[in-house]
């Protein structure tokens, strides 16, 4: 058979495929109860659980991780003999931020300029839509010709390893030849991409302490200790002058000699404004993959509206730090807690929480599936070759994947390119890309299947 039934059945299922996306992005599923109901959660949990009962899929179950969300699973299986292939994505999504800043309602998939904007439209709602069209276009082309896990997590974006744990304890659940994770992202549309690399991360919330209650800063500004102040400069401690990251300790990773990253087009797709320098040093692959990267996502702190002349008592932060592969992220999560608590000025009392952690991941580009994605994106893509690249983000569930079944093959893909500004205001999914990567994935599973029979 050839790509073009694929193709056009997949161009068919677009509009059925949009209806379901936006009825998933309308929820409002962020797994953080202080943020969003649970509720939420739960009702995108049973949404995602009814798709698959509705393709067949047996055996689903909505599983209780143990840090309190639910992942969803089903099975379909496949011809006597035939390899299994386990698809990933997760439903749960990033706050929405600043919402006035959203051109269209966060949770409302709006179409506009040839995009389609929502949060989760591309990560991940879009990557569960993406394997369901994969498997929908090979129902109507000759059948499934593997059997087929699926595995939908419901708190990747908070690093709480609910997922992890639930795996760990109960091995045989995921256990697959082969291993798809729909959570990464072409290079830039229209050139496919394998992501070969991870970076791991760590996530730490530090609390200064300094005085017993807020005082008047006429009065003692100038010698009460401010907990806001021990904090900028706590935090400033954590890169040098040039924003490189200095945690005491932690190695400096390494370069990287894979496709590069050009920097006028990082600046354009990062939006950097004009006259203003990028940080770190080295190549900008380098720096994003390769590297470990401090970042402060948050501080505890009197918003300037309401603010009073007040010397504060204390202040909290929550800092990131992704951790390059080769560098063990519980390592790396000792190292930053001990450049905290040693760089933290006047003798502040400071507390620090570790709240996630996740191992950095590398893959084997050189394996069979590789080969036959590889003939996937080539048929999909026409014209282009099958790219390899890194990520500076963390999917903490590789890893696990990885120790847990080391015979499988572990491949990533998705609809993260720059221009749908995942985790930002006005995040988006290219319609384009999901439509070509549900033909290269259709492929990829006919194409390893015939590879294990060979």
């Amino acid at each position: 058979m050839t790509a073009r039934p694929i193709s056009d059945t997949v161009a068919s299922l677009m509009p059925r495929a949009r209806e379901e996306l936006a009825e998933l992005v309308a929820f409002q599923s962020v797994a953080d109860p202080a943020v969003f109901p649970k509720s939420e959660c739960e009702a995108a949990a049973n949404w995602v659980a009814d798709a698959l009962r509705a393709e067949d899929f047996t055996d689903i179950a909505l599983l209780d991780t143990p840090d309190g969300t639910q992942s969803v699973y089903g099975f379909l299986p496949g011809p006597a003999g035939a390899p299994t292939v386990l698809l990933y994505a997760h439903y749960d999504v990033q706050p929405p931020l600043d919402e006035s800043a959203w051109l269209s309602p966060p949770f409302e998939l709006t179409e506009r300029d040839g995009r389609w904007y929502g949060r989760g439209a591309a990560d991940c709602k879009g990557g569960f839509i993406m394997h369901l069209l994969a498997l929908r276009a090979l129902k109507a082309n000759g059948g499934i010709p593997v059997s087929v896990k699926v595995i939908a997590e419901g708190s990747e974006e908070q690093g709480t390893g609910g997922l992890e744990r639930y795996a760990e304890a109960h091995p045989e659940l995921l256990v697959a030849d082969t291993v798809v994770i729909g959570d990464a992202g072409n290079f830039r549309a229209g050139l496919p991409t394998v992501t070969a690399t991870l970076r791991g991360m760590t996530m730490l919330r530090v609390k200064l302490d300094t005085l017993e209650g807020n005082l008047h800063s006429g009065q003692f500004g100038g010698a009460a200790p401010d907990a806001l102040a021990a904090m900028i400069q706590l935090l400033a401690s954590l890169r040098d002058e040039n924003g490189t990251t200095t945690v005491d300790g932690l190695t400096g990773g390494a370069d990287w000699d894979g496709l590069q990253y050009p920097e006028e087009d990082f600046r354009r797709d990062a939006k950097v404004l004009d006259g203003v320098g990028l940080i770190g040093a080295g190549t900008v692959a380098d720096r994003i993959w390769a590297r470990p990267a401090v970042t402060v996502i948050g501080i505890d702190c009197p918003p300037v509206v309401g603010a009073t002349p007040s010397v504060q008592a204390s202040a909290r932060a929550q800092i990131s730090l992704r951790v390059p592969p080769g560098d063990d992220a519980a390592e790396a999560t000792k190292l930053l807690t001990a450049h905290l608590e040693a760089h933290t000025p006047w003798g502040a009392r400071v507390t620090v929480e570790q709240v996630g952690q996740g191992q950095a991941f590398q893959a084997d580009t050189t394996s069979p599936a590789y080969a036959a994605m590889a003939d996937a994106m080539r048929d999909a893509y026409p014209g282009q070759e099958m790219q390899t690249a890194g990520m500076g983000g963390s999917i903490p569930l590789c890893n696990t994947l990885a120790s847990l079944y080391p015979q499988a093959e572990i491949l990533l893909i998705g609809l993260s390119e720059p221009e749908a500004q995942i985790h930002a205001v006005n995040e988006s999914v290219s319609p384009e890309e999901l439509e070509r990567l549900s033909v290269a994935e259709a492929l990829f599973l006919r194409n390893y299947a015939e590879s294990k029979k060979a």
